[in-house]
Protein backbone atom coordinates (compact mmCIF):
# COMPACT_ATOMS: atom_id res chain seq x y z
CA UNK A 1 0.00 0.00 0.00
CA UNK A 2 1.42 3.28 -1.15
CA UNK A 3 2.17 5.20 2.37
CA UNK A 4 2.27 9.35 2.29
CA UNK A 5 3.78 12.19 3.52
CA UNK A 6 1.41 14.30 5.90
CA UNK A 7 1.89 17.87 6.79
CA UNK A 8 -0.65 19.17 10.03
CA UNK A 9 -0.62 22.61 9.79
CA UNK A 10 -1.33 24.43 13.42
CA UNK A 11 0.55 21.23 14.80
CA UNK A 12 1.17 22.84 18.45
CA UNK A 13 -2.88 24.45 18.81
CA UNK A 14 -5.53 21.97 20.10
CA UNK A 15 -6.72 20.00 17.14
CA UNK A 16 -3.37 19.97 15.76
CA UNK A 17 -2.18 17.93 18.77
CA UNK A 18 -5.08 16.23 18.81
CA UNK A 19 -4.98 15.37 14.71
CA UNK A 20 -1.50 14.01 15.37
CA UNK A 21 -2.91 11.58 18.53
CA UNK A 22 -5.79 10.63 15.69
CA UNK A 23 -3.26 9.24 13.36
CA UNK A 24 -1.22 7.79 15.96
CA UNK A 25 -4.07 5.68 17.28
CA UNK A 26 -5.39 4.07 13.35
CA UNK A 27 -3.62 2.43 10.81
CA UNK A 28 -2.56 5.45 8.51
CA UNK A 29 -0.81 4.44 5.78
CA UNK A 30 2.35 7.14 7.00
CA UNK A 31 5.56 7.60 5.16
CA UNK A 32 6.62 10.91 7.38
CA UNK A 33 4.89 13.44 9.54
CA UNK A 34 6.08 17.00 9.22
CA UNK A 35 4.52 19.43 11.69
CA UNK A 36 3.73 23.17 10.73
CA UNK A 37 3.61 26.31 12.75
CA UNK A 38 4.05 30.11 12.38
CA UNK A 39 7.45 31.23 13.05
CA UNK A 40 6.54 31.60 16.81
CA UNK A 41 6.17 27.79 17.67
CA UNK A 42 8.70 26.66 14.99
CA UNK A 43 11.94 24.75 16.54
CA UNK A 44 9.72 23.95 19.23
CA UNK A 45 8.83 19.84 19.35
CA UNK A 46 5.64 17.96 19.62
CA UNK A 47 5.51 14.24 20.21
CA UNK A 48 4.65 12.11 17.84
CA UNK A 49 4.75 8.20 17.76
CA UNK A 50 6.67 8.11 20.86
CA UNK A 51 9.62 10.35 19.60
CA UNK A 52 9.95 14.53 19.50
CA UNK A 53 9.24 15.71 15.79
CA UNK A 54 10.77 19.16 15.56
CA UNK A 55 8.22 21.78 14.20
CA UNK A 56 8.81 23.38 11.12
CA UNK A 57 7.66 27.11 10.12
CA UNK A 58 4.93 27.39 7.67
CA UNK A 59 5.84 28.93 4.69
CA UNK A 60 4.81 29.13 1.11
CA UNK A 61 7.12 26.78 -0.46
CA UNK A 62 7.12 24.25 2.27
CA UNK A 63 4.92 21.74 0.93
CA UNK A 64 6.81 21.41 -1.94
CA UNK A 65 10.62 21.32 -0.08
CA UNK A 66 9.06 18.61 1.91
CA UNK A 67 7.38 17.01 -0.77
CA UNK A 68 3.70 16.89 1.36
CA UNK A 69 1.26 14.67 -0.53
CA UNK A 70 -1.49 15.44 2.30
CA UNK A 71 -1.85 18.80 4.42
CA UNK A 72 -4.34 18.74 7.29
CA UNK A 73 -4.79 22.80 7.83
CA UNK A 74 -6.23 23.62 11.85
CA UNK A 75 -4.35 27.15 11.83
CA UNK A 76 -7.27 29.62 11.11
CA UNK A 77 -9.30 31.33 8.70
CA UNK A 78 -6.39 33.68 7.15
CA UNK A 79 -3.65 31.09 7.66
CA UNK A 80 -5.86 28.66 5.10
CA UNK A 81 -6.90 31.75 3.19
CA UNK A 82 -3.19 31.88 2.17
CA UNK A 83 -1.20 29.06 2.38
CA UNK A 84 -4.24 26.49 1.26
CA UNK A 85 -3.55 27.37 -1.79
CA UNK A 86 0.16 26.80 -2.31
CA UNK A 87 0.19 24.01 -0.58
CA UNK A 88 -2.74 22.36 -3.62
CA UNK A 89 0.32 23.62 -6.09
CA UNK A 90 2.43 21.82 -4.68
CA UNK A 91 0.47 18.79 -5.45
CA UNK A 92 -0.95 18.28 -2.00
CA UNK A 93 -4.58 17.52 -1.22
CA UNK A 94 -5.53 19.88 1.42
CA UNK A 95 -8.38 18.86 3.83
CA UNK A 96 -9.12 22.34 5.81
CA UNK A 97 -10.52 22.36 9.50
CA UNK A 98 -11.42 26.06 9.22
CA UNK A 99 -14.36 28.32 7.57
CA UNK A 100 -12.64 29.69 5.31
CA UNK A 101 -13.80 27.55 1.89
CA UNK A 102 -16.26 25.40 3.49
CA UNK A 103 -18.83 27.70 1.49
CA UNK A 104 -16.50 27.89 -1.21
CA UNK A 105 -19.02 26.24 -4.32
CA UNK A 106 -16.07 24.54 -6.09
CA UNK A 107 -14.86 23.12 -2.51
CA UNK A 108 -16.54 19.84 -1.11
CA UNK A 109 -17.69 19.92 2.37
CA UNK A 110 -17.48 16.57 4.15
CA UNK A 111 -18.74 14.13 6.82
CA UNK A 112 -17.55 10.60 5.62
CA UNK A 113 -20.64 9.06 7.13
CA UNK A 114 -23.00 11.34 5.11
CA UNK A 115 -21.54 12.59 1.94
CA UNK A 116 -18.44 10.66 1.03
CA UNK A 117 -19.22 10.72 -2.40
CA UNK A 118 -18.54 15.06 -2.39
CA UNK A 119 -14.74 14.36 -1.74
CA UNK A 120 -14.53 12.98 -5.59
CA UNK A 121 -14.88 16.89 -6.26
CA UNK A 122 -11.45 17.84 -4.40
CA UNK A 123 -9.40 18.15 -7.65
CA UNK A 124 -11.21 21.71 -8.71
CA UNK A 125 -9.26 23.34 -6.48
CA UNK A 126 -7.21 20.68 -4.52
CA UNK A 127 -9.29 21.22 -1.09
CA UNK A 128 -11.57 19.67 0.82
CA UNK A 129 -13.53 21.56 3.73
CA UNK A 130 -14.29 20.54 7.05
CA UNK A 131 -17.44 21.00 8.81
CA UNK A 132 -18.13 23.02 12.14
CA UNK A 133 -17.93 21.14 14.74
CA UNK A 134 -21.75 21.67 16.09
CA UNK A 135 -22.70 20.79 12.67
CA UNK A 136 -20.31 17.18 12.57
CA UNK A 137 -21.48 15.38 14.70
CA UNK A 138 -25.47 16.75 14.51
CA UNK A 139 -25.51 16.07 10.45
CA UNK A 140 -24.01 12.57 11.26
CA UNK A 141 -27.31 11.66 13.52
CA UNK A 142 -29.36 13.35 10.93
CA UNK A 143 -28.61 11.53 8.01
CA UNK A 144 -29.62 8.13 9.06
CA UNK A 145 -33.36 9.26 9.89
CA UNK A 146 -33.54 11.71 6.96
CA UNK A 147 -33.03 8.80 4.38
CA UNK A 148 -35.83 6.46 6.48
CA UNK A 149 -38.15 9.43 6.93
CA UNK A 150 -37.72 12.87 4.68
CA UNK A 151 -36.04 15.20 7.15
CA UNK A 152 -38.32 18.85 6.54
CA UNK A 153 -36.96 20.54 9.59
CA UNK A 154 -34.25 21.01 12.24
CA UNK A 155 -34.84 23.31 15.85
CA UNK A 156 -30.92 22.81 17.62
CA UNK A 157 -29.75 24.33 20.72
CA UNK A 158 -26.25 23.65 20.98
CA UNK A 159 -23.95 23.48 24.53
CA UNK A 160 -20.64 24.10 23.35
CA UNK A 161 -17.50 23.43 25.29
CA UNK A 162 -14.67 26.11 25.32
CA UNK A 163 -12.41 24.10 23.66
CA UNK A 164 -14.14 25.08 20.81
CA UNK A 165 -12.95 28.69 21.23
CA UNK A 166 -8.93 27.22 21.48
CA UNK A 167 -6.56 26.17 24.09
CA UNK A 168 -6.79 30.03 25.40
CA UNK A 169 -10.50 29.70 25.93
CA UNK A 170 -9.91 26.01 28.38
CA UNK A 171 -7.35 28.06 30.24
CA UNK A 172 -9.77 31.08 31.06
CA UNK A 173 -12.45 28.82 32.03
CA UNK A 174 -9.90 26.39 34.67
CA UNK A 175 -8.32 30.25 35.54
CA UNK A 176 -11.92 31.62 36.53
CA UNK A 177 -12.81 28.38 38.70
CA UNK A 178 -9.11 28.66 40.41
CA UNK A 179 -10.72 32.11 41.52
CA UNK A 180 -13.91 31.08 41.98
CA UNK A 181 -12.41 28.73 45.01
CA UNK A 182 -9.90 31.92 45.96
CA UNK A 183 -13.33 33.64 46.31
CA UNK A 184 -11.81 36.40 43.94
CA UNK A 185 -13.94 35.04 40.82
CA UNK A 186 -15.23 39.07 40.32
CA UNK A 187 -11.50 39.72 39.85
CA UNK A 188 -10.87 37.41 37.29
CA UNK A 189 -10.63 38.48 33.96
CA UNK A 190 -12.26 37.35 30.65
CA UNK A 191 -10.90 37.79 27.37
CA UNK A 192 -11.78 34.66 25.06
CA UNK A 193 -15.62 35.74 25.73
CA UNK A 194 -17.63 38.66 26.20
CA UNK A 195 -18.57 37.22 29.74
CA UNK A 196 -17.60 35.26 32.65
CA UNK A 197 -17.74 31.55 31.90
CA UNK A 198 -17.06 29.89 34.83
CA UNK A 199 -20.45 28.80 36.56
CA UNK A 200 -22.23 30.41 33.65
CA UNK A 201 -23.57 30.17 30.07
CA UNK A 202 -23.54 32.51 27.57
CA UNK A 203 -25.84 32.54 24.11
CA UNK A 204 -23.09 33.64 22.13
CA UNK A 205 -20.89 31.78 20.00
CA UNK A 206 -18.86 34.54 17.71
CA UNK A 207 -20.61 37.75 16.19
CA UNK A 208 -24.52 38.64 15.87
CA UNK A 209 -25.72 39.30 12.45
CA UNK A 210 -28.75 41.52 11.40
CA UNK A 211 -30.92 38.49 11.36
CA UNK A 212 -30.25 38.43 15.14
CA UNK A 213 -28.65 35.04 14.90
CA UNK A 214 -24.88 34.61 15.28
CA UNK A 215 -21.99 33.48 12.75
CA UNK A 216 -21.91 29.96 14.39
CA UNK A 217 -25.45 29.96 14.06
CA UNK A 218 -25.55 30.57 10.36
CA UNK A 219 -22.97 28.05 10.22
CA UNK A 220 -25.00 25.56 11.00
CA UNK A 221 -27.79 26.15 8.94
CA UNK A 222 -25.64 26.83 5.56
CA UNK A 223 -23.43 23.76 6.17
CA UNK A 224 -25.99 21.68 6.70
CA UNK A 225 -27.94 22.08 3.37
CA UNK A 226 -24.71 21.62 1.18
CA UNK A 227 -24.00 18.49 3.38
CA UNK A 228 -27.30 16.51 3.41
CA UNK A 229 -27.41 18.56 -0.25
CA UNK A 230 -30.95 19.16 0.80
CA UNK A 231 -32.79 22.78 1.53
CA UNK A 232 -34.37 21.87 4.94
CA UNK A 233 -34.72 24.27 7.34
CA UNK A 234 -32.90 24.32 10.47
CA UNK A 235 -32.91 27.13 13.48
CA UNK A 236 -29.95 27.11 15.56
CA UNK A 237 -29.37 29.04 19.42
CA UNK A 238 -25.68 28.17 19.75
CA UNK A 239 -24.39 28.77 23.83
CA UNK A 240 -21.19 28.32 25.38
CA UNK A 241 -21.30 26.19 28.31
CA UNK A 242 -18.69 26.17 31.29
CA UNK A 243 -17.06 22.18 30.12
CA UNK A 244 -13.57 21.83 28.57
CA UNK A 245 -14.54 19.33 25.82
CA UNK A 246 -17.58 17.68 24.02
CA UNK A 247 -20.16 19.72 22.93
CA UNK A 248 -24.35 18.86 23.14
CA UNK A 249 -27.10 19.13 21.21
CA UNK A 250 -31.05 18.97 21.79
CA UNK A 251 -32.01 18.40 18.49
CA UNK A 252 -35.82 18.82 17.22
CA UNK A 253 -36.58 17.43 13.89
CA UNK A 254 -39.67 17.74 11.32
CA UNK A 255 -40.22 14.84 9.00
CA UNK A 256 -42.62 14.58 6.05
CA UNK A 257 -43.94 11.17 7.83
CA UNK A 258 -44.62 9.47 11.26
CA UNK A 259 -41.43 8.57 13.18
CA UNK A 260 -41.37 6.36 16.30
CA UNK A 261 -38.90 6.56 18.90
CA UNK A 262 -38.06 2.98 18.74
CA UNK A 263 -37.61 2.67 15.15
CA UNK A 264 -35.10 5.76 15.16
CA UNK A 265 -33.37 4.19 18.09
CA UNK A 266 -32.50 0.57 15.92
CA UNK A 267 -31.98 2.97 12.88
CA UNK A 268 -29.38 5.22 14.74
CA UNK A 269 -27.96 2.45 16.39
CA UNK A 270 -26.85 0.88 13.14
CA UNK A 271 -25.60 4.24 11.79
CA UNK A 272 -21.74 4.06 11.25
CA UNK A 273 -19.79 5.38 14.08
CA UNK A 274 -22.75 6.17 16.09
CA UNK A 275 -23.28 4.68 19.73
CA UNK A 276 -27.31 4.80 21.22
CA UNK A 277 -26.56 5.72 25.17
CA UNK A 278 -30.91 5.83 25.70
CA UNK A 279 -32.06 3.89 29.09
CA UNK A 280 -32.71 6.75 31.15
CA UNK A 281 -34.58 5.21 33.53
CA UNK A 282 -31.14 4.16 34.69
CA UNK A 283 -29.36 7.79 34.24
CA UNK A 284 -27.74 6.51 30.98
CA UNK A 285 -27.77 9.33 28.13
CA UNK A 286 -24.72 10.83 26.92
CA UNK A 287 -23.01 13.11 28.61
CA UNK A 288 -19.48 15.13 27.60
CA UNK A 289 -17.63 14.29 30.59
CA UNK A 290 -17.95 10.49 29.10
CA UNK A 291 -17.14 11.20 24.96
CA UNK A 292 -13.56 13.00 25.88
CA UNK A 293 -10.78 11.31 24.06
CA UNK A 294 -13.72 9.19 21.94
CA UNK A 295 -13.91 9.44 17.86
CA UNK A 296 -17.69 8.64 18.14
CA UNK A 297 -20.86 10.35 18.56
CA UNK A 298 -23.52 9.67 21.09
CA UNK A 299 -27.25 9.88 21.00
CA UNK A 300 -29.95 9.58 23.50
CA UNK A 301 -33.27 10.95 24.97
CA UNK A 302 -34.55 9.88 22.09
CA UNK A 303 -38.63 10.44 22.26
CA UNK A 304 -41.74 11.66 20.25
CA UNK A 305 -43.29 14.75 20.44
CA UNK A 306 -46.40 14.91 22.18
CA UNK A 307 -48.45 16.41 20.01
CA UNK A 308 -46.75 16.10 16.70
CA UNK A 309 -46.42 12.22 15.23
CA UNK A 310 -43.78 13.24 12.93
CA UNK A 311 -42.00 15.39 15.07
CA UNK A 312 -38.53 13.53 17.21
CA UNK A 313 -36.33 14.64 19.77
CA UNK A 314 -33.23 13.54 20.73
CA UNK A 315 -29.41 14.66 22.88
CA UNK A 316 -26.73 14.37 20.67
CA UNK A 317 -22.78 14.65 22.25
CA UNK A 318 -19.53 14.33 20.67
CA UNK A 319 -15.88 15.18 21.41
CA UNK A 320 -15.31 18.16 19.52
CA UNK A 321 -11.91 18.50 19.22
CA UNK A 322 -11.89 14.88 18.02
CA UNK A 323 -15.15 14.16 16.34
CA UNK A 324 -16.00 18.02 15.50
CA UNK A 325 -12.45 18.26 13.77
CA UNK A 326 -9.70 16.02 14.02
CA UNK A 327 -11.10 12.76 13.72
CA UNK A 328 -13.38 13.96 11.03
CA UNK A 329 -10.24 15.78 9.23
CA UNK A 330 -8.15 12.35 9.25
CA UNK A 331 -11.40 10.34 8.05
CA UNK A 332 -11.87 12.43 5.22
CA UNK A 333 -8.09 11.57 4.22
CA UNK A 334 -9.08 8.45 4.74
CA UNK A 335 -11.96 7.67 2.60
CA UNK A 336 -10.02 9.85 -0.19
CA UNK A 337 -7.12 7.21 -0.31
CA UNK A 338 -10.00 4.78 0.01
CA UNK A 339 -11.15 6.13 -3.13
CA UNK A 340 -7.89 6.42 -5.29
CA UNK A 341 -6.26 8.92 -3.52
CA UNK A 342 -4.04 11.04 -6.66
CA UNK A 343 -5.72 8.55 -9.29
CA UNK A 344 -9.63 9.06 -8.52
Amino acid sequence: MKKYNVAVVGASGAVGEEILRVIEEIDFPLARMVPLASSRSAGNTVMFNGDEIVIKELTETVFEEEEIEIALFSAGGSVSAKYAPHAAAAGAVVIDNTSHFRMDDDVPLVVPEVNPEDIARWKIKGIIANPNCSTIQMVQALKPLDDAYDLLRVDVATYQATSGAGKSAMEELVRQMQDFFAFKLDESEHAKFPHQIALNLIPQIDVFLDSGYTKEEIKMVNETKKILHKNVELSATCVRVPVLRGHSEAVTMTFDSAVTAEEARSILAQAPNIIVQDKPEESIYPMPAACVDRNETFVGRIRNDLYREEMLHMWVVADNLRVGAATNAVRIAQKWIELGGFDA
